[in-house]
């Protein structure tokens, strides 16, 4: 079988970036066991749920959900368990000293494949108040419109 190459997207999520800020993002790899990685490549995985944590040194990925295997035996995988995250010693001291702040959490925006190894995209993220949220919104919104206008301008309908 030829070895993969580039980056296949299994799970993204989107409700990520309108809950928090995004301050800082990491890829780190998932230790995971056959199974789990066999239901990766069907594309079933939810991190809506998902964060991370830093106990004793080491990044743990919590709530992340992976279905069962289908085809799986009396070995397959628990859906909800926790999961190790693969970070190099120096990531791991900067989130420490990051997570020691109040008020900043780390969140899962993203599960892929690169080059065949399944990585999380994780994201040094504070909350949004929602007065925050409707302002993006707003901001949006406001963008959309314009996009709008100088659409119709640029066909001679404005």
């Amino acid at each position: 079988m030829a070895k993969e190459r580039g980056r296949k997207a299994i799970v993204t999520n989107r409700k990520a970036r309108h809950d928090y800020a995004v301050i800082d993002t990491y890829e780190a790899g998932v230790v995971l066991v056959g199974t789990e990685v066999k239901s990766l490549r069907e594309g079933r995985a939810s991190i809506v749920d998902a964060f991370a944590t830093v106990d004793d040194g080491e990044v743990f990925l919590r709530n992340l959900f992976i279905p069962e295997y289908t085809q799986g035996t009396w070995t397959n995988h628990e859906p909800r368990r926790t999961r190790k995250l693969l970070l190099h010693r120096a990531e791991i001291g900067k989130l420490i000293g990051k997570i020691k702040e109040s008020g900043v959490s780390l969140v899962p925006l993203s599960m892929y494949f690169s080059d065949g190894k399944v990585k999380v995209e994780l994201a040094l993220a504070k909350g949004k108040k929602a007065y925050d949220k409707r302002q993006d919104l707003a901001k949006r919104d406001a963008n959309r419109e314009i996009a709008k206008a100088v659409g119709r301008r640029a066909k001679g309908m404005g």
